[in-house]
């Protein structure tokens, strides 16, 4: 399933790396082959060695003792909030230097164990909560153990954003393209990354797992504390797994809520959502299939996607309100992975089929439909095109190509044919500043990965690959398609797990603990069924 990562180790600085390695705490992984030298060459960069590494070791001890302002946040008086300085480059400590806006919710309490940095949102942070993450966690009994901190990774919004140029696409957004649009949609991917390579900065390049996870532990050693306890949600997850990696004796306590898929790269990450989706639709199908009392739409899982399918072509021909095939797609997606909800697709679906022309069914049709915000003004938010290229692409769109010819067969609800369409990291204009490590628990404490079952964005098998991975003991969300669970669902047996584990370091005893998603619709099946 998706692409296999290869195994990648974490490469020393040869000799004179080592006094780096007893500040920073592990090398950095080298981006390119060095050519070949001179005897004279090599004789000389041995001997610049020793002074390099201990101009690199003094810049790393001022970062991480430099000294911050803590002043009142202008979004929360509870909190405190502070610009802590990093290097653009970690390979060049001593080099350029930007801004990581951060924040904490300290606690009074006389039992505090230290510090809880959370953060969400991705690829890369984009569009999550950062320096705003403790207040998640305000009203929560973590709020007596720890400091609450959050931070703006690099890239995201107080912390030297990246942008890009907003692009007029050419080829017709749609969730079946014909392959006629396949130059289009090349020609407009090609664009795009032009636009952010000119207007995304320096930062861009070094907008990656490993280089946030090293911005981590500059907080860590800002805050003065020994250890790291961390809560991820999303994208952040595979961050904190790298910072153990990188990291090991730095990190404490550790929940990955909804995590990546260690074992698959940013490509293969983006088709298993269109397979997650399409688990989604089928158990859908199934439940609805056993209430065709109910729905009318076929009394097998196999008859209910027929039905899906003739209301697809029907709307290819003809919209309902603003309802298309393609908007509809995309609601198939969303509301087979909600399963309060389910009643509420199967009853448009059943509109659709038997009722193309009611009011009501407009009706339900134009509620349905996913909302999708456009770009105001020339440049938008980039973190995600950056953060996405830290993997290698294809660069061969004949690869695309036949995915797409595939995907929009299979896997076309929920948009799943944009999970195979080129990307821009295929036409990628820099070189990423660090590759992902190899993930690995070398010695820190058992944690915890929540994950629901249904989850579309981030597939449940990667969590439990995750699991498996670190040694991490598994919550699973059964019949559930949640995505971020902890402090977020109501989810009270997440809950209870979570904050027991981080209050007192104890796992459930099992590898794998099972708590019920959210309930599906009370409509009675059929007799018999």
């Amino acid at each position: 399933m998706g692409i296999r990562r290869e195994r990648r180790g974490t490469t020393g600085a040869a000799v004179a790396g080592a006094s780096v390695l007893a500040v920073f705490g592990t090398a950095l992984t080298p981006v390119h082959a060095q050519p070949q030298q001179t005897a004279r060459q090599q004789a000389a960069a041995q001997q610049a060695a020793p002074h390099q590494a201990a101009a690199q070791q003094s810049a790393l001890r001022s970062v991480h003792r430099q000294r911050v302002r803590w002043e009142r946040c202008d979004f929360d008086a509870r909190m405190e909030c502070a610009t802590v300085r990093v290097p653009l480059d970690y390979r060049e400590p001593g080099g350029e230097r930007i801004g990581l806006a951060v924040s904490r919710l300290r606690t009074a309490s006389p039992l505090r164990r230290g510090v809880l940095l959370s953060f969400n949102g991705g690829p890369g942070g984009d569009g999550g909560l950062g320096v705003k993450s403790p207040q998640r966690l305000a009203d929560t009994p973590l709020r007596a153990a720890y400091d609450l901190v959050g931070f703006d990774p690099r890239g995201t919004g107080g912390s030297a954003p990246v942008m890009c140029g907003v692009t007029v696409p050419t080829a017709e957004f749609d969730s079946r393209p014909d392959d006629s649009a396949f130059p289009a949609l090349v020609a407009d991917t090609r664009a795009k990354e032009a636009a952010c390579a000119r207007t995304g900065g320096a930062v861009r390049r070094t907008l990656n797992s490993a280089t946030v996870a090293r911005d981590m532990d500059v907080i860590r050693a800002v805050l003065r504390e020994r250890k790291l306890n961390f809560l991820g949600y999303g994208d952040a997850t595979y961050t904190g797994a790298v910072y153990g990696t990188l990291f090991p004796r730095r990190m404490d306590r550790s929940v990955l809520d909804s995590s990546r898929n260690p074992e698959v790269d940013w490509r293969g990450q983006y088709k298993s959502q269109a397979y997650a989706i399409r688990d989604n639709v089928d158990a859908w199908a199934a439940w609805t299939g056993r209430r065709d009392g109910h729905f009318g739409l076929g009394t097998s899982g196999r008859r209910v996607i027929a039905s899906v399918e003739r209301a697809a072509d029907s709307l290819a021909e003809t919209s309902v309100g603003y309802m298309d095939r393609t908007g509809f797609d995309a609601a198939v997606g969303a509301l087979a992975a909600d399963r309060t909800r389910w009643d509420d697709l199967g009853d448009l679906v059943s509109a659709l089929v038997h009722r193309p022309s009611d009011p009501d069914t407009e009706r339900r049709a134009n509620a349905a439909l996913q909302p999708w915000e456009e770009p105001e003004g020339e440049l938008r938010p980039g973190a995600v095109e950056a953060a996405t290229c830290e993997d290698d692409w294809p660069t061969d769109m004949a690869v695309y190509r036949e995915d797409m010819r595939r995907f929009k067969e299979k896997y076309p609800y929920g948009l799943g044919v944009l999970r195979a369409q080129p990307w821009v990291c295929a036409f990628r204009s820099f070189t990423p500043s660090e590759r992902p490590p190899y993930i690995r628990n070398s010695g820190y404490p058992k944690g915890l990965v929540v994950h629901a079952e249904g989850n579309p964005v981030l597939r449940h098998a990667g969590g439990r690959a995750m699991a498996e991975r670190l040694g991490h003991r598994l919550v699973t969300v059964a019949d559930d398609g949640s995505n971020d669970v902890y402090a977020v669902r109501g989810n009270r047996c997440v809950d209870a797990r979570v904050t027991s584990y981080l209050l007192t370091g104890v796992l459930p005893r099992r590898a794998e603990t099972v708590c019920a998603g959210a309930p599906r619709p009370d409509v009675p099946a059929d007799r018999g069924r």
